[in-house]
């Protein structure tokens, strides 16, 4: 059976559906924790403790079917690939959104639920892809991508429907794999060896806005927790999506340093 028949006979991107409440969340507590990698690139050093405040972060990507009724409520012009059938499972993340686009969907989000919604900073979503395991390379721990379960099999022509992999420890899914996650910060390739211990912020002006995660385009599919990169805000690639984090109440509490 081929990937779209495993998936659903749906070949569509919905249109008209009503919003059915806030994202499913897990709630990260505050606490320190060692960001960064000695391993890594050199915009991943060096290894720095950061304080994060709490937060609550969705369990998943923001897929089609939600940015469906972003667009259906605002008239906002859909991303480039909208309706291609690689593109348009209603579980798959949505792509090809520019960081305004994902600026622009958290404001709508929050005043159709009365919270809060943001992208995540940089240190947020680090902190949440360890899962709360240190210096661990990725979610799972120090195995290489291709030791995942049908690494080899997955990820043909596009992004997967969310959900499908393995969790990781504070029960977030997709960390480190299938699209590029926006996050608010401008990027800085020299940040860390100035940014500040608690709530790093990124810097105060850039040209290119950072971004987390693996690609299902890429060789290596999955990203390892401390990598970086980034994109002008403006670009809209097929690689490239979202998840949404709240300052406010949270379905699901993860556990504490």
């Amino acid at each position: 059976m081929d990937r779209r028949s495993r998936w659903s006979t749906m070949t569509r991107a919905p249109s008209c559906v009503p919003i059915s409440g806030p994202p499913l969340q897990i709630h990260i507590t505050a606490g320190w924790f060692s960001m960064g990698s000695d391993v890594g690139q050199a915009v991943e050093g060096p290894v720095h403790r950061v304080w994060v405040d709490s937060f609550a972060m969705a369990v998943t990507q923001v897929t089609v079917e939600e940015y469906a009724r972003f667009l259906d409520a605002t008239g906002r012009i859909p991303p480039p690939p909208w309706g291609d059938p690689d593109f348009s499972h209603p579980r798959q993340p949505v792509v090809a959104v520019s960081w305004f686009d994902a600026v622009a969907y958290c404001v709508w989000l929050s005043a159709m639920t009365g919270s809060h919604y943001r992208l995540p900073t940089e240190a947020e979503w680090e902190r949440a892809a360890r899962g709360n395991a240190e210096r661990m390379l990725f979610p799972w721990g120090n195995d290489p991508p291709i030791s995942r379960p049908a690494y080899h099999d997955r990820w043909k022509t596009g992004p997967e429907p969310v959900g499908q992999s393995q969790p990781n420890a504070y029960g977030l899914f997709e960390m480190c794999e299938n699209v590029h996650e926006w996050c608010s910060d401008w990027f800085g390739a020299d940040y860390y060896a100035i940014s500040p211990d608690r709530n790093p912020q990124g810097p105060e002006e850039g040209k290119r806005r950072a971004s987390r995660g693996g690609s299902w385009r890429h060789h290596i599919k999955i990203s390892r927790c401390s990598a970086r990169s980034s994109i002008p805000p403006e670009f809209k690639y097929a690689d490239y999506g979202f998840r949404v984090v709240c300052d406010g109440f949270a379905e699901h509490s993860a556990l504490s340093d």
